[in-house]
């Protein structure tokens, strides 16, 4: 095969056929990624909003799966980047790029199996076995019927039976009913519909292209479950980076319950007898008597009556997967009511394996954190018992860093002015230990087994001048918030700062109830309209929000990285509180404690990381593209007064700061006054 053009006269290509700008950032990105291609040393980079940082990893990727014949995987944590990637920059990518690489590459989108409608569902009939006790309401059973109809409609319309591609779409337990997992799947030697199968045809399209694009739970289940979902690559491209530890963490989630345990019975009906499913039954019973009488939150040592019920689960599982006994040749429809018993016992037996073993050890070297989950108000809803890896570094460098050089890119990996903190979350080194190639390496080194992942960071900056068109205003003067609601004096806040924007204010609060104390307490105050989160569905929301510049739109966590408004809608975002984890929520105080008993900072390892990730994303929602002015207000004084706050701070774009509201509220009338010219 001839000599490749260069990477950088690639991306020139790219950047032109696009109709874009190249920046220097993009190019130095790029040059890294070919880099890290060429020496096997991982890379993170930290690339602003409007770098152009799809560009600046796929072309070295495109090159690299030309020139070698390889797949590369990228990795995301939103559809929406999903869809960008391949509705948009991989098709124009790979027209421009087709004369100097002497063929067009090619590029496949894979999800997991759930993701896909199972046609064998659809031709045998989903399973007679209502998971959700709404289901015995006429109301939710007519609606399941409407969605189950509108499915086996579609799927003679549809070319992929992907779940994203059904507008409007349909509830979880409709969807349910007519795909499989990956464990229920009965595999396409033996399903009578394989050759038809989404799923399958998805996989083989992966199998045969350059560039393979998934996201973060699939990514976490080919590196940490047994068996390979994703086709060979040598190099995968983490984009939203940041994200990565928590996607990870909920595939490696388990949970146990009295309904998981009532449904695995009913799958077993007529396959084994009845008293051996008797005793799931009872054990299903016995745990729900136990986890009735224990309080919600987390567990810091096993109950005895728990670890009962919990073995009592375990053999009960057991016996039930010996009952049913080795596969068999049978009929199709005798192997799925097989398969789907004995994925469900599988889980249920391994999940209560995990949990007694969870408190093995003190509590510095414990790997999982226990607790009960559900809700107070609802009795309807019995508890379910949680259990979540304390840490994924572990998994991630042995799953995910050692057979492969890893590329992770954000605009947002950068805490507290270094990568450390996501380092250590990835199971990287700190850079300290990090040691730097030779600028003349151009081969990978042998592996070693006493070596710990070589890694590189590097921030290639944005092409904002944050200095210069955005202002931070740090509302030192008001006082400390407190757990019950907003005070008065941020409401006041809020009103001021809207008024003087004339609207265009994004408002991120750190509960669903603070979004919605706002909203009510400002629409009185203010002219202009306030939408809240949950009054319509989020897409509907940003639209509004988008197309009407006097808009504001008012919400939590999930509005942080999901608002993408440049232009005159959105000159203000409003942080009401750092948005620390909840003092009760198990995961990240079990964390906490765990760094503790290591001899280690907890607060600032898991709190303060948590919380500077989230608001470098939210102060991320300001500007998004080179025109765009504005401030950031963030109303908790802790962020100026704390001495942890230091290290928020310097996690935030590089803002001009002001501590002064009169300063805030004049610029916000002059942007506001511009923009209504």
């Amino acid at each position: 095969m001839p000599e490749l053009p260069s990477v950088e006269s690639l991306l020139a290509e790219a950047v032109e056929a696009v109709g874009g700008t190249q920046r220097p950032g993009q190019v130095e990105m790029a040059l890294a990624v070919e880099r890290a291609i060429r020496t096997g040393e991982h890379l993170a980079v930290q690339a602003g909003t409007g770098t152009g940082k799809s560009l600046g990893y796929l072309v070295p990727a495109v090159r690299h799966a030309v020139a070698e014949e390889a797949t590369v995987v990228v990795s995301t944590a939103t559809i929406a980047l999903q869809r960008q990637l391949v509705d948009r920059d991989l098709p124009r990518l790979a027209k421009a790029l087709k004369k100097s690489l002497g063929r067009e590459p090619t590029f496949a989108i894979l999800k997991g199996r759930r993701n896909y409608l199972c046609m064998h569902r659809v031709h045998s009939g989903a399973p007679d076995e209502p998971e959700d006790e709404g289901l015995f309401d006429p109301f939710a059973i007519s609606r399941l019927g409407r969605d189950v109809k509108r499915l086996h409609e579609w799927s003679s319309d549809t070319e992929t039976g992907d779940r994203d591609e059904l507008v409007p779409g349909v509830s979880d337990q409709a969807w349910r009913q007519l795909s499989v997992s990956a464990k229920e799947c009965l595999g396409v030697s033996k399903c009578p519909i394989g050759v038809d199968c989404f799923a399958e045809r998805a996989r083989a399209e992966a199998g045969r292209a350059d560039v393979v694009v998934t996201n973060h739970a699939l990514l976490a289940i080919d590196a940490l479950e047994g068996y390979k979902v994703l086709p060979e690559h040598d190099l995968v491209i983490v984009d939203e980076a940041h994200d990565l530890v928590d996607r990870v963490t909920s595939v490696a989630t388990a949970e146990l319950s009295t309904a998981a345990l009532a449904v695995a019975v009913r799958r077993c009906g007529r396959q084994i007898e009845d008293d051996v499913a008797d005793q799931l039954s009872e054990s299903g019973e016995g745990l729900e008597i136990v986890l009735s009488e224990m309080p919600i939150g987390r567990l810091d040592a096993m109950p005895r009556a728990l670890s009962g019920a919990l073995a009592a689960v375990r053999d009960a599982a057991h016996r039930c997967i010996t009952a049913l006994g080795p596969e068999r040749k049978e009929d199709p429809e005798g192997a799925v009511g097989r398969k789907l018993a004995l994925a469900m016992l599988d889980e249920i037996h391994d999940t209560s394996v995990r949990l007694l073993e969870a408190f093995d050890g003190d509590e510095a070297h414990r790997r999982d954190v226990v607790w009960l989950a559900g809700d107070f108000r609802d009795d309807s809803k019995p508890p379910t018992v949680k259990v979540a890896p304390l840490g994924v570094g572990g998994l991630l460098r042995e799953r995910l860093f050692a057979p492969r050089t890893t590329v992770l890119t954000s605009a947002t990996l950068t805490l507290g002015g270094t990568f450390d903190a996501l380092a250590r979350q990835w199971g990287l080194p700190a850079s300290s230990q990090v040691r730097e190639l030779d600028a003349t390496a151009t081969d990978k080194e042998p592996p070693s087994d006493l070596s710990a992942p070589r890694w590189s960071g590097m921030d290639v900056g944005s092409p904002f001048e944050h200095g210069r068109s955005g202002i931070l205003y740090l509302a030192r003067h008001l006082p400390t918030p407190g757990r019950d609601g907003l005070p008065q004096a941020y409401l006041d806040e809020i009103v001021e700062l809207v008024n003087a924007a004339g609207g265009r204010t994004l408002g991120l609060f750190s509960s669903m109830r603070a979004a919605k104390q706002a909203a009510e307490a400002i629409r009185t105050r203010i002219e202009y309209p306030v939408l809240c989160q949950g009054e319509d569905s989020t897409a509907q929301l940003v639209k509004k929000f988008a197309d009407d510049v006097r808009c504001c739109l008012f919400g939590t966590l999930s509005l942080w990285q999901g608002v993408d408004v440049p232009g005159d809608s959105l000159q203000l975002v409003i942080v009401d509180r750092i948005p620390f984890p909840r003092p009760d929520d198990p995961l990240a105080s079990a964390r906490q404690r765990a760094v503790e008993a290591r001899g280690g900072n907890g607060f600032l390892t898991v709190a303060a990381t948590h919380a500077a990730l989230l608001l470098a994303q939210g102060a991320g929602r300001l500007l998004r593209s080179t025109n765009d002015k504005g401030v950031v207000a963030i109303l908790d004084p802790r962020l100026a007064t704390a001495r942890y706050g230091g290290f928020l701070r310097a996690s935030l774009p590089p803002f001009w700061t002001t501590h002064d509201p009169e300063v805030v509220r004049a610029a916000l009338a002059r942007l506001d006054d511009a923009a209504s010219a």
